[in-house]
């Protein structure tokens, strides 16, 4: 037959309804209480959130620290310490209310929140910290437990014996008992999860009534030994206290007639103490001077010993009073260099906790009302509680025992439950259960954790954690976890732990503070919290304390801590999956990219902070399966030019229609494809297709060029590739893209030789030339300096080759104005000088290469004017249509004999820069010209005349082929 409670019906308020019929009359808090253990649902804001929060906040630094903290910082400073801590869990409880009260909180709990809020990249690095914090907070309750086991329950379980307890060294017997217990306890610990959640749950309400009932004995006996005078004797020579052991030891041998001594029996300065403190000259003089005397430890409460706790009185290692060195193996002493930012660091995680209401969403009823009312009001109440204990300490116990961290001069016995009455075992059990039973919850909530990050599949790497086994236990989940406990367990000290657990906690609240202050200040439509008491001030006051707390307590350690949740976003970034949950962090980009693109006007820069904004345009044959190699070379020329840090835009024509759905549905699979190829060549920047004609090419081209960007973020370089002359319809195309290019004023790249060109695991040593060809040649320049700087093209070197003359006086002027002019660019380069033997073109390009010093002086007082830079230099002569064919021809001609010049000095480059001038590009009139001039002018642009095949095979080192055109160059008056 089933137990009754098993059949218990929770359809009913107040009412249990048997399996046999029979009813019997229940208090429904009993009802509840026992849904709270068995069930997990339907919960409320009592047994939902407050008393879990309050049960997971008291935890044993309570017991075994705030009263040494007292004693060191005294009270005042103990205030400010708590109202610090305190102020940073209330505002953080506040921010964490009203991000739960806007929308749904799903499964997940503060994960989920944080994670749904951030983003996937800081959301999953948020989310790996507060699975630490869950991880190294069940380190910390299980050395605490061991702590409290050792020290005051069954000292004799010490590996060395009693002995072993008295030497804090870090790497002594007392803290390797520690690391010896702490890892037994947790496999037991981890066993005992393994088995199931359901007895963890049950050790829940056990644990919080041990807490409390404990906190009660210790303000009972305040009162009581304030009446009764009952309190623990202490032995001190002046003000330093005696270890009773060493008392006791020495009774041994010379107070034999008393069988079960009290401390003021043995505290006499009997000849074996004498002995002790003198056998050295260091302590005796002090010894001799002083009496020695019976106090009264524990006074109870009464304003003298509250006025003399009130001020600080920090002490260094192994010192028994301020700024006095003590003997360690005699009196009391301290075993860590106290100071206020120290005991901020070891007590913080006192009044961590806060989120366990958050992650029990799923259970409760009305989530939106319970998390903000339960989390608040447990957070209020443990924070009046730590104040009201701290008062309790400075006034009830003596200053020289609040300093005694182990109860040296009491027994060994724990100094709160010294206090305590009725009896001091209220205490000690009490808080040893209530680590064990937080232990158990960290150990069993943190494994959940990281299967709930896994299944976000945004870290690849966390993949497997997401499978559970046939109980939906998360048990490789487990085995992590037991892992990275047992690192924290080897720390060994409940100190040295809660110092690393304090960064994981705080950066979790910092960012809580932080979702909470980006939706109220950016005004985010969808941020609508039902909670009301909420400010933006208050969250950022909360992210103010949580990184002050961070870096006042060990600035290292909190570096290590942002470091790694930087490393974590960038790793996320890279590698995860993309995810869309309408985050925080996406409209915090999208208002600070709007506001600077306003800010940004929309006019030419001034030349100083000119750099090349590509838009590279794509013409291949797009399909989801098949890669083109010439539309991948060019993301990786694109990308390799990104040392500018400029705008990139890759482009896809599609020859479609914009009304087809089919043509739509390919286009948004080229988009895809384009996005994946520019990935991959490393290239970040946007995507994007584009419709066109036959009949409408050039309406299409012109468009594009003028329309695409936003603001002063637009594109001004426009990167082509060079056509296949078999494919009439590519060619035609490219010819509108290179006219309407210039037309718009942009400088225009065309590559040839693409498919040779190196992607971003190649590394390349040779040269990098540049033909200073009728321009200065100032953006090659800026171009093949930008590509140096890729890891691709880092190992070559820059060569300038400028056209002269036979003139060996003009050419000596020419390559002192390049060279001055390079110097003055600040680019490490080779200039040479190449002789030109066709004299006609050669005096006109020689002319133009010269007039470059009083271009120089014109661009400069144009810069100190302000004004953009204009074309360098301009003439009714150059931009008279009845010269320019002539000239064309004239240059055609000469190409006959530069070619083989470029042939011969290129053999080792690696890619080549040639300058042609804008006047080569223009609409013809007629038909007949088309043919004619449309060749020649294709063919200028390329580098010779007619035999392309040859001029494809520069040599076995050219990888590419780039031509440019610079924004200055000479415009036409006649049509393009």
């Amino acid at each position: 037959m089933a137990h009754p409670v098993d059949n218990i019906s929770r359809g009913q308020c107040g009412i249990a309804q048997l399996a046999d019929s029979s009813t019997i009359m229940v208090d429904s808090k009993w009802v509840y209480l026992l849904s709270w253990m068995l069930f997990e649902a339907n919960l409320g804001v009592l047994l939902g959130v407050y008393l879990p929060t309050i049960q997971h906040i008291l935890g044993v630094t309570m017991f075994i620290r705030l009263f040494w903290v007292v004693g060191m910082a005294g009270l005042w400073w103990t205030m400010v310490l708590l109202a610090i801590c305190c102020s940073c869990t209330l505002l953080t409880s506040i921010s964490l209310s009203a991000v739960a009260t806007n929308g749904v909180v799903e499964s997940g709990g503060a994960y989920f929140i944080i994670s749904r809020n951030l983003g996937a990249e800081f959301g999953s690095a948020v989310g790996i910290l507060f699975y630490l914090a869950n991880t190294v907070a069940a380190s910390m309750y299980i050395v605490g437990g061991v702590e409290v086991l050792l020290m005051y329950i069954v000292p004799d379980m010490a590996i060395g014996g009693r002995d072993a307890l008295h030497d804090t060294d870090p790497l002594g017997p007392l803290y390797n008992n520690y690391r010896i217990y702490g890892t037994v306890f947790l496999l037991l610990q981890v066993l005992i999860v393994a088995m199931g959640v359901k007895f963890v749950q049950l050790l829940a309400p056990v644990s919080l009534l041990c807490v409390i009932l404990a906190i009660l004995a210790c303000f009972a006996g305040g009162v009581e030994k304030a009446i009764t005078g009952s309190g623990q004797m202490v032995c001190s020579l002046d003000d330093r206290l005696i270890q009773s052991v060493v008392l006791y030891r020495n009774h041994n041998s010379s107070h034999t007639n008393i069988t079960e001594p009290t401390i003021c029996d043995v505290c006499d300065k009997s000849p074996g103490l004498t002995h002790l403190f003198c056998d050295s000259g260091e302590f005796c003089s002090e010894y001799t001077k002083v009496k020695i005397a019976c106090t009264q430890g524990f006074p109870g409460f009464n304003m003298a010993t509250l006025k003399d706790n009130l001020e600080p009185g920090y002490m260094e290692r192994d010192e028994v009073l301020p700024g006095v060195r003590g003997k360690h193996d005699a009196e009391v002493v301290q075993d860590v260099t106290s100071t206020f930012f120290l005991l901020l660091a070891i007590y913080f995680p006192a009044v961590t906790g806060i989120m366990t209401g958050t992650n029990m969403s799923g259970d409760l009823r009305d989530p939106q009302r319970s998390i903000p009312s339960g989390t608040i009001a447990a957070t209020v109440t443990t924070s009046i509680i730590y104040y009201a204990l701290a008062i309790l300490f400075a006034a009830s116990v003596d200053r020289s025992v609040l300093r005694d961290k182990f109860g040296r001069s009491i027994d060994n016995n724990m100094v709160v439950s010294t206090l305590a009455w009725p009896s001091p075992w209220v205490v000690t059990v009490g808080s040893f259960l209530s680590t064990f039973g937080a232990a158990l919850q960290c150990l069993c909530s943190a494994p959940r954790l990281l299967q709930s990050i896994a299944k976000d599949d945004v870290i690849p790497i966390l993949a497997p954690f997401a499978r559970v086994t046939a109980n939906n236990e998360p048990l490789l989940g487990l085995l992590l976890t037991t892992f990275i406990a047992e690192l924290a367990i080897l720390l060994g000290a409940v100190d040295k732990i809660a110092e690393v657990l304090d960064f994981f906690f705080l950066m979790c609240y910092a960012f809580v503070n932080l979702i909470a202050f980006l939706h109220s200040v950016l005004r985010a439509p969808n941020w609508r919290p039902r909670f009301k008491y909420f400010h933006w001030l208050l969250s950022l006051m909360g992210a103010f304390l949580c990184f002050f707390i961070m870096f006042a307590s060990d600035w290292h350690l909190a570096l290590v801590a942002c470091g790694l949740t930087f490393a974590i976003y960038k790793y996320v970034e890279w590698k995860g999956a993309k995810k869309e949950w309408g985050d925080g962090m996406r409209g915090l980009a999208l208002t600070t990219a709007q506001y600077s693109l306003l800010k940004v006007e929309d006019k030419d820069p001034h030349p100083k902070n000119w750099r090349p904004q590509l838009l590279i345009c794509l013409s291949t044959t797009w399909s989801k399966e098949l890669i083109d190699l010439r539309a991948m070379s060019m993301l990786n020329l694109g990308a390799q030019l990104k040392a500018g840090r400029g705008l990139a835009i890759a482009c896809a024509f599609l020859k479609a229609s914009s009304d087809n759905a089919k043509d739509k549905q390919h286009a948004q699979e080229v988009k895809e494809r384009l996005t994946k190829d520019m990935a991959k060549a490393r290239l970040r920047g946007f995507g994007k297709t584009i419709f066109y004609t036959v009949d409408q090419m050039s309406g299409c081209v012109s468009a594009l060029y003028q329309s695409i960007g936003i603001g002063g973020l637009r594109p001004n370089t426009v990167l082509l590739n060079w056509p296949k002359p078999e494919e009439p319809e590519e060619v035609e195309l490219f010819v509108e893209k290179l006219i309407y290019g210039v037309a718009n004023d942009n400088c225009v790249l065309v590559a040839k030789g693409i498919t040779e060109f190196p992607d971003a695991n190649d590394r390349l040593i040779g040269y990098i030339d540049i033909w200073w060809v009728v321009m200065d040649g100032g953006i090659l320049m800026l171009i093949a300096y930008l590509l140096k700087q890729h890891k691709v093209w880092r190992g070559c070197t820059l060569r300038v080759f400028a056209i002269g003359d036979n003139d060996s006086t003009k050419n000596e002027e020419i390559r002192k104005g390049l060279q001055k002019y390079i110097y003055m660019l600040r680019i490490d380069a080779e200039l040479f000088m190449v002789n030109l033997l066709d004299l006609e073109v050669s005096e006109e390009v020689v002319e133009k290469t010269a007039e470059l010093e009083r271009r120089q002086q014109t661009i400069k007082n144009e810069i100190r004017r302000s004004r953009s830079r204009e074309s360098g230099f301009t003439n009714e002569a150059y931009n008279n249509d009845d010269t320019i064919s002539s000239r064309k021809l004239r240059l055609n001609d000469s190409v006959r004999s530069f070619t083989p010049i470029v042939i011969n000095i290129n053999e080792d480059a690696e890619t080549s820069f040639i300058d042609n001038p804008a006047d080569g590009l223009y609409r013809p009139s007629s038909p007949s010209e088309e043919s004619e001039i449309g060749d020649v002018k294709l063919n200028i642009t390329q580098g010779k005349r007619a035999d392309i095949p040859k001029f494809t095979k520069l040599s076995a080192g050219v990888d590419a082929f780039t031509l440019g055109n610079i924004n200055d160059a000479p415009r036409l008056n006649g049509k393009y």
